[in-house]
């Protein structure tokens, strides 16, 4: 007999439960670059398909891959999605209401967009969303859920790829290597060059 190509039933247990309630539509939703010095928060919302045939190996907590494996899931995830949404909340906006409500808000931003309404959301960490949808947030949610995994990947693919383009338009930061977080030659190109555009005021006062 061939041996079964997925192996990750135990990333699925809280969306196979749902699917004995009867719920379809799940949606993960996950953010990415709570932490950095400059750049948005982006969040991506996904809707993915759980039958057999259509679940893709490797999905994770973006994290725990390396880029080139990131970026070849990440397509996969949107070809195969049944519905996905990217949301960027810019640092503009972070400064204004803080990070966490930035994050709340581009979560939020993200489900309303989509163009299937989810029967349950599954969210990382331990968050209440102010969102018209049924709920349920699972800490280290990105590495236990599935849907909350493939959410990970498309949201850190997407900010990337925003990061390397700043890094073309502010190329003292070096922010194609560390993508706005506050590593030691990133806070050494601030204390020279002073902030660029994109830098989070609120962040970065300590420079």
């Amino acid at each position: 007999m061939a041996k079964k190509v997925w192996n990750g039933e135990e990333k699925l247990v809280y969306e196979r439960a749902l699917q004995a309630k009867g719920c379809r539509y799940i949606a993960g939703v996950d953010e990415v670059g709570r932490g950095p010095l400059a750049g948005p928060v982006v969040c991506a919302a996904v809707i993915m398909p759980l039958d057999e045939q259509d679940l893709i190996v490797g999905v994770d907590d973006s994290k725990k891959l390396s880029a080139k494996k990131r970026e070849q899931l990440s397509e996969l995830i949107k070809e195969k999605a049944i519905a996905y949404t990217v949301y960027e909340v810019s640092e503009k906006i972070i400064d204004e209401i803080n990070i966490l409500e930035a994050t709340k808000l581009g979560m939020k931003k993200a489900l309303e967009l989509l163009p299937i309404t989810p029967e349950m959301v599954l969210t990382d960490g331990n968050m209440t969303l102010d969102i018209p949808f049924p709920q349920k947030s699972i800490v280290k949610g990105d590495s236990l859920s599935y849907s909350i995994g493939a959410a990970s990947i498309v949201a850190k693919v997407h900010r990337d790829g925003m990061m390397d383009e700043y890094a073309k338009l502010y190329p003292a930061y070096a922010f194609e290597s560390n993508k706005g977080y506050g590593t030691a030659a990133h806070i050494q190109a601030i204390k020279e060059q002073g902030l660029c555009p994109i830098h989070r005021r609120t962040f970065t006062k300590n420079f």
